[in-house]
């Protein structure tokens, strides 16, 4: 069986050198990885290494927006075809790294960021087929640290390339090694690094007949270097929600929103584990948006049946603040997929499961005491666009994408929605191939990276240029 296929044949012969792990990883790293030297030419901005960017906030530090949009849109930088998959790519070092599924392969793509000229890519097979009828692809976006990056693919293949020029450091199937059972929708919540480790969700069964049994492997911190395990932690399986480190009360924590509910502890070694119950009744029900962080509290929002909890984390565990109203009307804020956006006290998000209930909306969170009795939020304002969206905060804006192309500029205010600006990307033709930039469903959250924003629909990526 092929198991890696790259398009530079100097680095087949560089893993000659390679020795099989007994750890799980198949193969162990070379002594040194070629250092990935920076290709960036637009000097302002910084790199979105990751899921929901540097800091898990999705916000970017960048200044200098367009808020006057040509009548065409913004301009088109590059587009390049993508295969199968949700989810997007991420920027570091002037590269664009695409994780998609081509034919029976998993293919990570390393583009020019700035052209979309294609310098490398790597393959991995790939059996999996999708229970629920969606696409075969995998979901997670890839994680660049330093001269590596990382992928998680669809089947639970967790992978390590250099960034330079693809060569594969060493690779490990966690379906297999953990006992994984195809999950809904396959593997699905992106992993991240934390210092020496990456941390990924697992969430292996003791039998592949066992449907609410955990191996204590919810999350399993791998040495990022060797592959190699290092810890695991928590009696739960995996979701969508990709987990994120967040500094509260002067200690780094990681917080994972699992199947069953949230699952925080120390990504250090993986102790003072803590977990409180947030879920559905319904079995074909998930968690997928990631957890929000405000100052020590910590907001939970899923949209089958519960809707939002507000927690705190103290020294006895997480305990609730508040928590939603058990019909639809009652519930302040139902996400989805698309994890909301927090300026300071503010919260903007996309609420309901589909179409029909969709909107948008803004919600002040207060403390009681405060000019409130209680910890329950505010909702300012709701604008039902039956149109789920997924966005960031850069510059003092909202730039929020929606599911069926439409790109949009918003003003960060409380009180009011105002549109800035505003693109079609499903009614703008490529130029290259006269198809439209978006084929929806656009679900995947945009990226913007040395003023370069990066979106995708079902076939392509589009780079446009957001800060000129």
């Amino acid at each position: 069986m092929r198991f890696f296929s790259i398009s530079i044949l100097p680095i087949i012969l560089a893993l000659s050198t390679a020795v099989t792990s007994g750890c799980g990883a198949d193969i162990q790293p070379p002594p040194s990885v070629r250092q990935a030297d920076s290709l960036w030419t637009r000097k302002s901005g910084i790199d979105w290494p990751r899921m929901l960017g540097p800091n898990y906030d999705s916000r970017s530090p960048e200044i200098g927006v367009q808020t006057k949009w040509p009548t065409d849109g913004l301009k088109v930088v590059w587009t390049a075809d993508t295969g199968v998959s949700y989810g997007n790519g991420v920027a570091a070092t002037g590269r664009w790294f695409q994780f998609d599924r081509f034919g029976d392969v998993e293919r990570l793509s390393c583009l020019n960021a700035e052209t979309g000229v294609q310098l490398w890519k790597w393959e991995s097979p790939v059996q999996y087929r999708d229970s629920y009828g969606y696409n075969n692809g995998p979901r997670c976006s890839p994680v660049v640290d330093g001269d590596r990056v990382y992928v998680l693919g669809v089947a639970g293949t967790l992978a390590c390339l250099s960034v330079a020029d693809g060569t594969p450091l060493w690779k490990l199937e966690t379906n297999q090694k953990y006992n994984v059972s195809q999950n809904f929708f396959g593997v699905g919540a992106s992993p991240l690094i934390y210092k020496d480790k990456i941390l990924v969700m697992i969430g292996g069964r003791p039998s592949s007949v066992s449907l609410t049994k955990s191996t204590g492997s919810a999350m399993v911190a791998f040495d990022k270097v060797s592959g190699n395990e290092i810890y695991r932690v928590g009696d739960f399986l995996a979701s969508y929600s990709a987990p994120i480190i967040h500094k509260i009360n002067g200690a780094d924590v990681c917080l994972a929103f699992v199947r069953e509910g949230l699952l925080a502890f120390d990504p250090e070694n993986g102790s003072n584990e803590s977990f409180f119950s947030w879920r559905a009744d319904d079995l074909e029900s998930v968690n997928a948006a990631s957890p929000v962080v405000w100052k020590d509290r910590i907001l939970l929002s899923e949209t089958y049946a519960r809707g939002s909890v507000l927690l705190k984390l103290t020294n006895k565990g997480l305990v609730e603040l508040w928590k939603d109203g058990s019909g639809r009307k009652e519930q302040v804020l139902r996400s989805h997929w698309s994890t909301p956006l927090l300026d300071g006290n503010v919260l903007y998000a996309s609420s309901g499961r589909n179409e029909p209930d969709t909107d948008l909306r803004c919600l002040e969170l207060k403390e009681p005491g405060k000019e409130t009795e209680s910890w329950k939020p505010d909702v300012r304002w709701t604008i039902r666009n039956h149109d789920r969206m997924t966005g960031l905060i850069v510059d003092n804006h909202l730039l929020m994408l929606g599911e069926y192309g439409t790109l949009q500029l918003i003003e960060l205010n409380k009180d009011k929605l105002t549109v800035i600006a505003q693109m079609d990307l499903a009614q703008t033709r490529d130029a290259r191939d006269g198809r439209p930039l978006i084929q929806t469903p656009s679900w995947a959250p945009p990226v913007l990276s040395h003023g370069l924003l990066y979106v995708r629909g079902t076939d392509k990526v589009v780079c446009l240029e957001l800060i000129p």
